[in-house]
């Protein structure tokens, strides 16, 4: 077992106490059969959340009424989210494989265990040239699910890894459940939460396997419900150094997916938050919000950014917390959205800009060919999922207990 696990795991022992994914536009209500506690898609009113915000603000005057109360918030997800009934940390066996050299970076497609026989599949992008010690990003994807703009084969995952990749850090892009090669289960699996969070807090074991990896400069960035994954490993795990949720983070929208909300990590007998205070368990670490005018993240500047701010001003750490909002744009991890993402990574983890400044030093990402999804994907005939896998989602989570 793992410093990390054991450590995990003594926190857990001392802390306090029909869904499907949706596009932008169309969020499920919760209905009878929603289990007690869970808060799904469009939870509260917009007006109702502005209000609930503020009277939770106004109970928030020092540091220690804060601490108090984001120790029963990170118990709630522990909990609602079953990690506190977890399985042990086992090998991850990690298979690498398929190499490209790309300008500039080079990408290798990978699997490794979260559980013997459950797979985390996705790309691993490094610097072509480097040395010494380099940043670890975790770049998980959202909901994006036709042919032509899938998960992490995406032309905007692929180009921000890339970049990120240029710049200096080893990026691992990592399929949700149910995508990509991660086919073991649906992606509606009834505890779609749990594994994933699993999944992403093994995606960070495997960084930390590789000798080049800096342990301090470990970050997350996605969007959407790339987003969800990334404020949620964040409040959870404090391995995590920068934190980057991109066009997520509302006060009235839970994630409209089991993935994100299916298990009761909001609400308990004893208390009811949201994604806002959530992505807030961040501080005083530095963290990026990217909102958009066309989504729920519409109001951020007036609404979820304040409250973020003022639990940062507790600690004296509001330089640590920034929003980048652009009002005309809409529900992406697009060109804009990068393009403010790269400085801020760049600042708290110590990577270079250089590799994407045109002649008159201005950011400009490189025109680049895109890579196939047959050239990213990690099992195929060649290289064959391995027999031990499992399948079926009663099976994978019979694994968990």
């Amino acid at each position: 077992m793992s410093v990390f696990s054991i450590e995990f795991f003594c926190c857990l022992l001392l802390c306090a106490v029909s869904w499907n994914c949706t596009s932008p536009d169309t969020t499920p209500a919760a209905t009878s059969s929603t289990p007690p506690n869970v808060c799904q898609g469009s939870y509260f009113e917009e007006a109702e959340a502005d209000s609930l915000h503020k009277v939770w603000l106004a109970d928030l005057d020092a540091r220690k009424e804060w601490e108090e109360r984001a120790e029963i918030i990170r118990s709630g997800i522990i909990a609602g989210a079953e990690l506190d009934q977890g399985p042990a940390f086992t090998p991850l066996n990690p298979l690498i494989q398929g190499k490209q050299i790309r300008e500039g970076y080079t990408v290798e497609n990978v699997a490794i265990e979260s559980l013997p026989g459950f797979f985390v599949t996705g790309n691993l992008y490094r610097p072509l040239e480097y040395s010494g010690k380099l940043a670890g990003i975790l770049s998980p994807h959202g909901h994006w699910r036709e042919e032509y703009d899938y998960g992490r084969f995406r032309a905007d995952k692929q180009r921000l890894c890339a970049n990120l990749a240029r710049m200096g850090a080893i990026v691992f892009a990592y399929d949700m459940i149910g995508y990509g090669d991660s086919d073991q289960v649906d992606h509606d699996h009834p505890q779609g939460v749990a594994l994933q969070t699993w999944n992403s807090m093994r995606a960070l074991d495997f960084l930390l396997t590789l000798p080049e990896i800096d342990s301090e400069k470990l970050a997350i960035t996605g969007a959407s419900g790339g987003g969800t994954q990334s404020f949620l490993l964040a409040a959870i795990d404090s391995r995590i150094a920068v934190s980057v949720p991109v066009v997520q983070v509302s006060a009235h929208f839970f994630g409209g997916c089991m993935c994100e909300s299916g298990m009761p990590i909001h609400k308990s007998e004893v208390h009811q938050t949201s994604n806002v205070e959530i992505a807030a368990l961040m501080a005083p670490k530095p963290m990026l919000l990217v909102s958009d005018g066309e989504d729920w993240t519409q109001h951020t500047p007036e609404v979820e950014f304040p409250y973020i701010q003022h639990v940062y001003s507790l600690y004296d750490a509001e330089e640590q917390v920034e929003n980048v909002h652009l009002a005309a744009e809409g529900h992406s991890y697009g060109i804009n959205k990068r393009k403010a993402v790269y400085p801020f990574l760049a600042k708290h983890l110590g990577l270079s800009l250089e590799a994407l400044k045109d002649a008159e030093g201005k950011l400009h990402e490189k025109e680049e060919s895109l890579m196939s999804r047959e050239s990213l994907s990690v099992f195929n005939k060649a290289h064959p999922k391995p027999g031990h896998a499992v399948q079926g989602n009663d099976a994978v989570w019979a694994l968990w207990k």
